[in-house]
């Protein structure tokens, strides 16, 4: 994605310790807008995370009840018996085995998929995919604000939440734009010894107060989000990577004080070879997204009752393998719903079959549904924003898209 650090530098406000220290980099979260608990009780929390390269649906959620599936996916395809059986979600619906956490929070009605869904995006270019999932306009424009940030800037202020929390070494673009957020990042390198932290901090006691109060403040809440357990071990890859993000993410989110909307990008998922079915590469990356999901379930802890997360990617993959047991780009796949306030247990599809005749181009899973509907759903019924707010800010020029119904309660 292409970067705009210069023009948000006055909103992504980093730390001096996040340049000295190498540390995970904190804004100067005192001066940052606080939330105030919701009139109606509620203390909603919105987690994005954005799957860069482009989901396999089909595998992901494998409609294993289409007779057409299994000749399209040949030897990757799911299946609902044998030794890697997948989960039947119901009678028709399939999910892959790498995704026990996402099963159990489907049982129990706190997860759901939206399938045969896509942005309006019809073409097959990473950049231009990506560019149009997170910036939120009907077409790649190279805009300099993301869908998120604008919902976040037309919230009341005062309610729900006023500030966010962009996870990774760069604001996703889906977060970045006028409304203020703050950023967090494990560590890549050694963090500097506690006592260089202090020193810096007593002298900018001395000649820049207000910087060592925000100073101080990020030091505590990097404490929070990496603990002991979250200390870089030997031997670490991407997969778990992915359960530690969401881990210090988490626990930043669950404080009182903490930012109630996040957004973080997982990169990798462009499978064109070796996809390998329940076993391959597609599955250890399905086995990292399950497990961030199960940490931001026990890290958030009880403020996961009010907690929605939106898993979405930028397009999907082919509908037939290619000649190296891998799916090229597509265009419909799935999006995952997750978290204590999703009405769960269901699979919402429109299903259009895939048949030759049914798929989009001759080659790929049909869309029959727009993810703006089911993003504006979720930020209608779960952050209180108006339609109109929605149709013109958030996501402009999109009144002809209706929020989905009953996605989340």
């Amino acid at each position: 994605m292409e970067s705009n650090v210069d023009c948000c530098e006055n909103r992504l406000v980093t730390s001096r310790r996040g340049f000295l220290l190498g540390g995970a980099s904190f804004a100067a979260w005192a001066y940052l807008p606080k939330f105030a608990r919701a009139a109606d009780g509620r203390d909603p929390r919105l987690i994005v995370v954005i799957l860069r390269g482009a989901l396999d649906g089909l595998a992901t959620v494998a409609p294993v009840g289409d007779p057409d599936y299994a000749a399209l996916h040949g030897p990757i395809a799911l299946t609902s018996d044998g030794p890697h059986a997948a989960t039947m979600l119901d009678s028709f619906f399939a999910l892959h085995p790498a995704m026990p956490e996402f099963a159990r929070m489907y049982r129990g009605k706190q997860a759901a998929v939206i399938h045969a869904v896509a942005t309006p995006y019809r073409d097959r270019s990473h950049f231009d995919g990506q560019d149009v999932l997170e910036s939120g306009f009907a077409g790649p424009g190279r805009v300099q604000s993301g869908w998120l940030n604008r919902a976040l800037e037309s919230l009341p202020k005062g309610e729900h939440v006023s500030n966010g929390l962009a996870v990774g070494a760069t604001t996703p673009l889906v977060l970045r734009g006028a409304a203020p957020t703050v950023g967090w990042a494990p560590a890549n390198l050694p963090p500097a010894a506690d006592d260089t932290a202090m020193r810096l901090l007593d002298l900018y006691q001395h000649r820049d107060p207000a910087l060592a109060s925000a100073l101080r403040q990020g030091l505590q809440l990097e404490k929070t989000a990496l603990g002991e357990d979250m200390k870089a071990r030997p031997g670490g890859n991407n997969i778990a990577a992915m359960r530690l993000v969401a881990r210090g993410a988490a626990k930043v989110m669950a404080a009182d004080d903490g930012p109630r909307i996040a957004a973080l990008a997982f990169d990798g998922w462009d499978t064109h070879a070796n996809e390998g079915g329940p076993v391959g590469r597609l599955s250890q990356l399905l086995s990292g997204l399950d497990g961030a999901l199960g940490e931001f379930q026990s890290g958030l802890g009880e403020r996961w009752r009010d907690s929605v997360v939106v898993v979405a990617t930028e397009f999907g993959r082919t509908a037939r393998i290619n000649g190296t047991e891998g799916t090229d780009h597509g265009t419909g796949t799935v999006a995952l719903l997750a978290g204590g306030a999703v009405k769960g247990g269901r699979v919402i599809a429109d299903w259009p079959g895939l048949k030759p005749a049914n798929l989009y181009e001759g080659r790929d899973l049909a869309p029959t549904a727009d993810l703006r509907a089911a993003l504006k759903g979720i930020l209608r019924d779960h952050l209180g924003l108006g339609e109109a707010v929605l149709a013109k800010n958030v996501f402009p020029a999109s009144a002809a898209v209706k929020p989905m119904q009953g996605l989340v309660g």
